[in-house]
């Protein structure tokens, strides 16, 4: 199969896919015994207070057209007004999403590098000091809660040694970049606001090591035991057997038939830190969307809780299909 036959299949299968979440997700509204009108106005609100906020959101009609006003909203990109904030969803998820992003992505470069790179040296040199090294460090990476991690680094680096700042994204004098996309750092950069990208990136240390943590201890994992089905290979011994350099035959041969396994579990934890690190964000104060969908729930806000929901899972198809777009690039068969 072609690659653009093969992108074209699994863009529909994607829309099948996030219909069916949108369904899930207005059907477990619906079931969940809650009373969304009585968490805006309270239990004593008068009858026709509470008739009239029910007709503003909908709730009146038949559960058949609040259903088909829902997927048309969505069609046409509405995900609904917030009752806590009274802005449309999109715009609250195009505020809080940029934060969530940007530590994402520090999260997941750090993650790449670091458990890669153990991965490798823990292949390479097996049952040696590094390959006990990376087991241990992966067990505590997989094995200790995130809120655990980030309590422990806010204890040590903030408040005993005060190398680094606390929580927030930038410090309370610091006048924030022009925006232009959300992430601090490269707004920073784009407006040449240096002391706000400095700030920035040095409040980004210790979430991104938090986060970037655990995921770097399940690319370490994966990575050695790729490389060492690979290392077991015919074409290996042959390559040693010719004389060629060791340097060469692990990074150029050996590595890249075995990133399939790494390049999937990269994606899933990218697309996991998409989805709003909820208790890193707590615990850091960290404005993004992890915090923006629980406080949601907190409220009974199910235009925001149902919104954020089905943004989520967009973002998470959409970082399985890039995966699966490189699946096909690397290796043909996985377009049959």
């Amino acid at each position: 199969m072609k690659l653009g036959s093969f992108i074209i299949r699994r863009l529909l299968l994607m829309l099948l896919v996030l219909f069916g979440v949108s369904v899930l997700v207005f059907v477990i509204a619906k079931v969940i015994p809650a009373d969304p009108v009585g968490a805006i106005l309270g239990g004593n609100a008068p009858i026709d207070l509470v008739e009239d906020m029910k007709r503003r959101l909908g709730l009146d009609k038949p559960l058949i057209q609040q259903f088909t006003d829902y997927i048309f909203g969505l069609v046409r990109g509405n995900l609904g007004i917030s009752l806590k904030s009274n802005r449309p969803v999109a715009i609250d998820i195009a505020n809080f999403f940029p934060a969530t992003l940007e530590l994402s992505i520090c999260a997941t470069l750090l993650a790449v590098v670091i458990g890669m790179f153990l991965g490798i040296l823990s292949a390479v040199h097996r049952n040696k000091f590094i390959d006990h090294f990376a087991r241990v460090f992966s067990i505590l990476g997989v094995s200790m809660p995130v809120f655990w991690t980030g309590l422990l680094l806010l204890l040590l680096f903030y408040f005993r040694l005060g190398w680094l700042p606390g929580t927030g994204r930038l410090g309370l004098f610091v006048t924030p970049p022009t925006k232009y996309t959300g992430l601090y750092l490269l707004d920073s950069l784009l407006s040449l606001n240096f002391e706000a990208f400095k700030d920035a990136l040095a409040h980004l240390v210790l979430p991104s090591i938090v986060l970037g943590y655990s995921a770097a201890a399940s690319i370490a994992r994966i990575t050695r035991s790729s490389m060492l089905d690979v290392l077991r290979q015919d074409y290996i011994r042959t390559a040693k057997a010719k004389g060629i350099g060791k340097r060469l035959i692990i990074y150029r041969h050996a590595l890249r038939n075995a990133l399939i396994p790494v390049i999937t579990i990269i994606g899933l934890t990218f697309g996991g830190l998409l989805e709003g690190a909820v208790l890193t964000e707590t615990i850091f104060g960290w404005p993004g969307l992890g915090r923006y969908i629980v406080n949601s729930l907190l409220l009974l806000d199910y235009p925001a809780i149902m919104g954020g929901t089905l943004f989520v899972a967009v973002v998470y198809s959409v970082v399985n299909l890039v995966v699966d777009i490189i699946y096909a690039a690397l290796d043909p068969r996985m377009r049959a």
